[in-house]
């Protein structure tokens, strides 16, 4: 599938080193939260002081920094996109979201540059958690997209009273 990226996003990404940073957004929803967590992987700005939090506002939005390495799909064919987020975990109460979650969460991902967080160059939208686990030092969190071939197939039978088109004789 070909994929329209921005030249200065191409760079960005192949670069050696380079002071324009690519940067991962994560918007985390589910019906138990009372609002999605969303997540940067770049220290952008500094957000507040009080408690002291860094991130990246994109589209007027706040993603706060946490320590996270993202392992993006690859384009197999017949395979759904599979995307593996690894947290450090740091805080007492991170792996306490995942062991409360019953239901799978809906999982946003769009890569920015550090320097025009606005556009999206890459994004890979409504996947669905599939697992996670956890130790002392990381929590990771697997999303995929639904595979197509859970859809039901044929969803109607094709009789002349649903589809007349396919009998016109």
């Amino acid at each position: 599938m070909a994929r329209e990226l921005s030249l200065s996003f191409r760079n960005a990404l192949n670069a050696e080193a380079t002071e324009d940073a690519v940067i991962t957004l994560v918007t985390i929803t589910h019906p138990e939260l009372d609002s999605a967590i969303r997540l940067s992987s770049d220290p952008t700005r500094r957000i507040s002081v009080d408690p002291l939090r860094y991130g990246t506002v994109a589209e007027g939005v706040i993603y706060d920094f946490v320590l996270m390495s993202v392992i993006f799909p690859d384009d197999r064919m017949g395979a759904p996109a599979a995307v593996t987020l690894a947290f450090a975990n740091v805080a007492d109460d991170m792996a306490a979201v995942i062991r409360a979650a019953l239901s799978p969460a809906r999982v946003d991902i769009r890569c920015v540059l550090a320097t025009a967080p606005d556009v999206v160059e890459e994004e890979w939208l409504d996947l669905r958690g599939v697992q996670g686990s956890y130790d002392d030092s990381r929590i990771t969190y697997d999303v995929s997209r639904e595979a197509i071939s859970n859809e039901p197939w044929p969803a109607h039978r094709m009789t002349q009273a649903r589809f007349p088109r396919l009998y016109v004789g």
